[in-house]
């Protein structure tokens, strides 16, 4: 069985002797002190140029990353303060109601919001509106009925707000006379909406007058404020 026994040398550190059958000692010296001193600076150089190294990648890394998280957020928030395509449908019907002293001239947005979300004819609902009580001017009291939607005899039928009454018309006529009952024109919603013949040419009448007024403002650029 091998031992390995560690004396004193007179020319070095230390001495390893092997011991293995007969005495036989094999010396092996240590570098002397300059050159373990210069090894263990050389390694401590390298060390530190590798350290720098990585510190210095570190921060060119971080650098970009700050820079890619910078130019993401400065771009998002351009898109998000981006304005909107400017939709001229709410100015003209704005525009178009106050010809006629409409209350309703403050709720255009809610009648393209839900011609949209219906899909109808933006037009619509204003241009009944204007059958049944003149743009909202004449209407069961308090009512805010501009439609006379569910209106017949003693009936009334009230609404808590503009903005109600039409996404009530808007969902109905979607709903019930296009889905259900499968009218396909103005025409065809007439006969189930009011008992006068002449209801869908009045409606399609105003219909006609919002668009020649739309053109007439888009033709001559016409300032229209909100």
């Amino acid at each position: 069985m091998e031992k390995f026994l560690f004396t004193p040398h007179p020319n070095a550190p230390f001495v390893r002797t092997r011991v293995h059958g007969k005495a036989r000692s094999e010396i092996l010296k240590c570098p002397d002190r300059k050159s373990s001193t210069k090894l263990v600076l050389d390694k401590v150089v390298g060390a530190g140029f590798a350290f720098l190294a990585i510190l210095l990648l570190s921060i060119f890394n971080a650098q970009k990353i700050n820079a890619a998280q910078n130019y993401a957020g400065a771009s998002a928030e351009l898109q998000a303060s981006s304005p909107k395509k400017e939709d001229n449908r709410f100015k003209i019907l704005k525009a178009f109601l106050e010809k006629y002293n409409s209350p309703l001239a403050a709720s255009t947005y809610d009648f393209v919001k839900n011609s949209d979300a219906y899909n109808l004819d933006w037009k619509l609902v204003a241009a009944i509106s204007g059958v049944e009580s003149t743009f909202g001017q004449f209407i069961p009291y308090n009512s805010f009925n501009a439609w006379g939607w569910g209106v017949y005899g003693n009936n009334v039928i009230y609404f808590l707000s503009w903005e109600e009454g039409i996404e009530t018309v808007s969902k109905g006529l979607r709903e019930n006379y296009l889905n259900k009952w499968k009218a396909t024109n103005i025409y065809e919603i007439g006969r189930i909406y009011a008992e006068s013949p002449t209801w869908a040419a009045r409606v399609e009448y105003f219909m006609e007058k919002i668009t020649e007024f739309e053109n007439q403002n888009l033709a001559y650029n016409l300032p229209i404020s909100l």
